[in-house]
């Protein structure tokens, strides 16, 4: 009698994979499908999952195709990635938020938090457009962006109160405007910096 064929192995999840699925937990934080503690179970899951078998999961209830009442399968690094969003809003009370690593941009960010430490980190993420728009809905805390050479910053159209806010940008830097950031909407009682990376030598 026949042996059954050897079963696939199952494949092996990159760090790109791992990234993805991360973000998506996260922005179901910011729109409220996940709760807080169902985010860190998760968040566990992922950087311990070593195959996208084990990934698959834990975004399943999360992206489920218009139309349909299955779940997409979780793409792999190597395909397109997903279009932009048209607006990511980010919502926490008296928390932390971190935004770091190769992440797409929306074309609109809207940051609703409260006495919260808030980093976005823009230096590997990948563009959407010309221009990302923050719109800031602050009360306390502190808010960083980290910002690579050629990155400007526009907050003419941010209204600040008991607000300390810094934009410094290294004069020397003479590198071709890659991404304008424009802020606006509102902060009160908080502390706004931006830091732009040192350019490679």
């Amino acid at each position: 009698m026949p042996a059954d064929p050897p079963s696939s192995p199952a494949l092996r999840a990159s760090d790109a994979d791992r990234d993805r699925v991360i973000e998506l937990l996260r922005a179901a934080v910011g729109d409220g499908r996940l709760y807080q503690a169902e985010f860190d179970e998760r968040l566990d899951a992922a950087l311990a999952a070593r195959t996208i078998d084990a990934l698959t999961p834990l975004t399943a209830d999360l992206i489920a195709a218009p139309g349909s009442d299955g779940a997409l399968a979780l793409p792999l690094a190597r395909t397109p990635a997903e279009p932009a969003a048209e607006l990511l809003t980010i919502r926490e009370r008296h928390g932390s938020v971190r935004r770091e690593g190769r992440w797409t941009l929306p074309h609109r960010l809207r940051l609703n938090t409260a006495w919260c430490d808030v980093m976005l980190d823009l230096t590997k993420a990948v563009h959407s457009g010309p221009e990302l728009i923050i719109e800031l809905r602050v009360r306390g805390g502190n808010v960083e962006l980290v910002l690579a050479p050629g990155m400007v910053v526009d907050a003419n159209e941010l209204s600040v109160r008991h607000t300390k806010l810094t934009i410094s940008r290294d004069a020397n830097d003479n590198a071709p405007e890659t991404l304008r950031v424009r802020l606006a909407g509102r902060a009160r009682h908080a502390r706004i910096d931006t830091r732009w990376l040192a350019p490679r030598r």
